[in-house]
């Protein structure tokens, strides 16, 4: 059966953040990609120019339009700028039993612009969490979502992810990429257990535009592959570092450029034709 999922929010017309590099990273990991835009935005490598919002009923028509006909494996939650667009997200939801939701609760944009109110912060805490199989805030989000200071340490980020998932997730992954004086990309994980710390390469590069909304999906991808959660954010974090790793070798802007979310395709491409990708699925026998 073809692996599909669905990403829900907002626009990116320069490409490296948003809806476009969900489809990106789906496509990149074998993965049907399929949309549903909360927002549009004018945006490109040196920050965000604009927002134009969705209406929530036309949010919740295209909800009706894909669920109704796809069969969906993942859902990947972005940009949900009002708190009416959240209510109508968390009723598709339910109407349609989803479970394997992966929520990034983007706020603020890589350049720092804020992108979403008040009373829609408040609307993805209360409603999204307790729908989310796993929540990826960055150490700005989590911060304001608990309305603390931003962690400073991987015993910080353990404590706050522990609160966090006090609001109903069934796990939450803090990523501490941007965490000033560590030596590794550092991300903690916690599903009730004991937190669990992710440490992988710190590539020093100015390409980081859309990292969080890439993460988020190769999460989801994996997820609708058939892989459990565990598995599912090892696949994702070695990707994006992977993906990190290769962003200079495509020239995108003059900001901060997007990752490189086809590193291991474009290399092989030939005149015509690309061979088979390798898929998630011969890596072992971790399904759930």
């Amino acid at each position: 059966m073809t692996a599909i999922a669905v990403t829900i929010a907002g626009s990116d017309p320069s490409g490296g953040a948003g809806i476009q590099a969900d489809l990106k990273t789906f496509a990149a990991l074998n993965v049907y990609g399929a949309s549903i835009i909360t927002a549009l935005t004018a945006q490109n490598t040196h920050g965000v120019q604009g927002v134009h919002e969705i209406p929530p009923e036309f949010v919740e028509a295209q909800i009706e339009s894909v669920f109704s006909d796809l069969a969906i494996g993942a859902v990947k939650i972005g940009m949900v700028g009002i708190a009416e667009t959240a209510e109508m997200i968390a009723e598709g939801l339910d109407r349609y039993e989803q479970r394997n939701v992966v929520l990034d609760p983007v706020m603020v944009a890589t350049s720092g612009d804020q992108l979403i109110d008040d009373d829609a912060i408040e609307a993805v805490r209360d409603l999204l969490f307790p729908r989310a199989m796993l929540v990826t805030p960055n150490l700005a989000e989590a911060a304001h979502l608990l309305e603390t200071r931003i962690a400073e340490s991987d015993e910080e980020m353990a404590a706050q992810a522990e609160a966090l998932f006090d609001f109903g997730p069934q796990a939450v992954l803090i990523k501490g990429g941007h965490m000033v004086g560590q030596e590794e990309a550092v991300d903690v994980f916690y599903d009730g257990e004991e937190p669990a710390r992710l440490g992988a390469e710190l590539i020093a590069t100015e390409n980081t535009h859309g990292t969080g909304c890439t993460l988020s999906s190769a999460i989801a991808a994996s997820l609708a592959h058939g892989f459990n959660l565990p598995r599912s954010v090892a696949h994702a974090k070695s990707y994006i570092t992977e993906a990190i790793r290769h962003a200079e070798e495509i020239v995108v802007g003059s900001g901060h450029g997007p990752v490189h979310h086809f590193h291991a395709v474009w290399g092989y491409l030939p005149v015509l034709g690309v061979p088979a990708a390798k898929t998630l699925d011969e890596e072992g026998d971790d399904h759930e």
